[in-house]
């Protein structure tokens, strides 16, 4: 059955077949079309790489034919809880890209806060009511 792969390999193959139709049509006079074209069908094949080749280490009970919805019972991951740090980390990033604009100044206070914000969330399941 694995069948992730078989969704991402024909769009790639498509935005490829796309590409040269999108060139002769538009006369090369658009060329980050082709590009963007280019980079979504490279993406698309990473993609399908990838899951084609971890498909094949993975025994699933959905990919069986004799699979039984019970087996797939269980834990399926670790999933945090609500948190406040990834939009201080996006406070960060904005405050980054206004640096350019209004003064570099500003930029070095958005480091620092960049520092702030990550260090943040990377500990955060390390003090609080979270603590493991």
């Amino acid at each position: 059955m694995k069948t992730e792969w078989k969704i991402f390999a024909p769009v790639g193959a498509f935005f490829v077949l796309v590409a040269p139709i999108y060139a002769y049509f538009t006369k090369l006079s658009e060329p980050i079309g082709i590009v963007g074209l280019l980079l979504a069908a490279g993406t698309c094949g990473m993609i399908a790489f990838y899951l084609a080749r971890t498909s094949k280490h993975l025994d699933r009970p959905e990919d069986r034919g004799d699979g039984e919805i019970a087996e797939g019972a269980g834990e399926l991951g670790f999933f945090p809880a609500s948190s406040i740090w990834p939009l201080w980390a996006a406070l960060t990033m904005v405050v980054i890209v206004l640096g350019p604009v209004f003064g570099w100044w500003i930029t070095l206070i958005g480091l620092g806060m960049g520092i702030w914000s990550l260090t943040g969330w990377v500990y955060e399941y390390y003090r609080g009511d979270y603590r493991h």
